[in-house]
């Protein structure tokens, strides 16, 4: 049987994969592990802190699907002797940070990123707005459909609406912008996902004049030609608009792209590299590093070795980005998807957050995102995504193993190939950098085929 949670919690298509029962089962586990069965007599259980019970905090972004799943939550939590805060509609980030600022025993955020509006997932946060490391998702998942003591009368879990959950966490946002972003106009594309009300309250607190895109949520049109996946619209918005920037949020508001004033894409690694020079020359970058993946441009390592700053490399996978940084007690951590980590500010990627920092940046110096995004030059990279095939066989099949061996002889010292199948999706990706932007795209292409034809189910 295969694992249930993937490299960002639980997802599959809501009411088929993901169905009522399912999430109800999965919460009651959570429950037992992250709450009821995780308490001790130590300083920070339930019962010294004067707690009846535990309590977790409910979000979810506005796709359909989140009506009944939250109410299957919610009440799958209060079965299981759970007091629940109800958030409502609320960036995966602000789950996180209210799961620390309200002292929960632990969060769950219900939300498909950027996948499309069909989809469906369950995210949970551990106490202090962490995500959940492999045992605890382990032993939720082992723990599902045992038999279990339910609680009655007084001892049922209890239901409330956190009312000012959305202020509390634009409030932390902008408490954190090291410089106030006045003169800026910025368009911030908000993928008609969670960040609607977020994203636009938090950059105007901040100082600058605001456009707001896709920020009108039918629960429908999540993610639908718009946001950090079709980048399209943002780029036209901020040319016509005459803006200085635009950021583009996903789903969730956990990852955040960039576009300049001309409309050129700033991506990830970019709006990384930006903020790890900006730290370094504060002298605010512990260990003088920065926690990237190895799907990172060649070109964003290149510049920040010849900036004095070590990069560390972890798999793909924010959670994964999330390990190094705290093993290494390092502060800025990020993927070129647009996942980035401040963790004196944030416990989890928070694409509103670092759109701040990033235009932060730009007021402070005066300087222009391009210029800014200039400091590193990127290597020619193909990303294909091969779906409809058996992503289990991606490492094992021998037909594969050695198109990507041919492929790197080809390529030699002047690029690299990187296949892994997809966590969060039914897919596999095929990702090679190269000295020109063909041989990446020739390259790229002819491994997918074979990707194609030898893993189809």
């Amino acid at each position: 049987m295969s694992r249930l949670f993937g490299t960002d919690g639980v997802r599959g298509v809501a009411n088929r994969d993901l169905t009522a029962e399912l999430v109800h089962d999965l919460c009651v586990a959570a429950a037992r592990v992250l709450g009821v069965d995780a308490e001790t007599p130590s300083a920070g259980s339930v019962a010294a802190r004067g707690r009846p019970r535990p309590v977790a905090v409910v979000g979810r972004d506005p796709r359909a699907s989140g009506d009944f799943l939250e109410s299957v939550v919610v009440g799958a939590l209060a079965s299981a002797g759970v007091d629940v805060r109800r958030l409502g509609v609320l960036p995966t980030p602000g789950v996180a940070y209210l799961t620390a600022e309200t002292d929960a025993d632990f969060g769950v955020m219900i939300s498909a990123s950027h996948n499309p509006m069909p989809d469906n997932g369950i995210k949970f946060f551990a106490r202090g707005g962490l995500k959940l490391e492999d045992a605890a998702e382990d032993a939720i998942e082992s723990g599902m459909g045992e038999d279990w003591p339910r609680p009655v009368g007084a001892d049922v879990g209890r239901v409330v609406d956190l009312a000012d959950a959305t202020g509390r966490y634009v409030a932390h946002l902008v408490s954190t912008v090291p410089a106030p972003l006045t003169g800026l106009t910025i368009v911030v594309d908000c993928a008609n996902g969670a960040s609607w009300q977020v994203a636009p309250a938090a950059l105007t607190a901040a100082g600058a004049a605001v456009v707001a895109i896709h920020d009108q949520p039918d629960g429908l049109n999540i993610n639908a030609d718009c946001g950090s996946t079709h980048l399209g619209p943002l780029q036209r918005a901020v040319v016509e608009q005459s803006a200085d920037v635009g950021f583009a949020l996903d789903g969730d508001a956990d990852r955040v792209l960039a576009v300049d004033a001309r409309g050129d894409v700033v991506d990830g690694d970019q709006i990384l590299a930006v903020l790890a020079l900006a730290a370094h020359e504060a002298k605010a970058l512990p260990h003088n590093t920065v926690v990237a993946t190895v799907m990172s441009n060649l070109g964003f390592v290149t510049a920040l070795t010849g900036a004095g700053i070590k990069v560390v490399q972890a798999k793909v996978g924010d959670r994964y980005v999330l390990e190094e940084m705290r093993a290494g007690a390092f502060a800025l951590g990020g993927e070129q998807s647009g996942h980035v980590i401040m963790s004196a500010h944030a416990t989890t990627g928070d694409g509103v957050l670092a759109a701040l920092h990033v235009a932060a940046r730009m007021a402070s110096t005066g300087r222009p995102l391009a210029e800014l995004a200039a400091v590193m030059a990127k290597y020619p990279q193909t990303l294909v995504n091969v779906a409809g095939v058996d992503k289990a066989r991606a490492h094992s099949d021998e037909t594969v193993a050695a198109a990507v061996k041919q492929a790197e002889e080809e390529l030699g010292s002047t690029g690299r190939v990187l296949l892994r199948p997809s966590g969060t999706e039914p897919l596999v990706r095929v990702m090679v950098e190269a000295a020109s932007a063909d041989q990446a795209d020739m390259l790229a292409h002819r491994l997918a085929d074979v990707v194609r034809l030898s893993l189809a189910l």
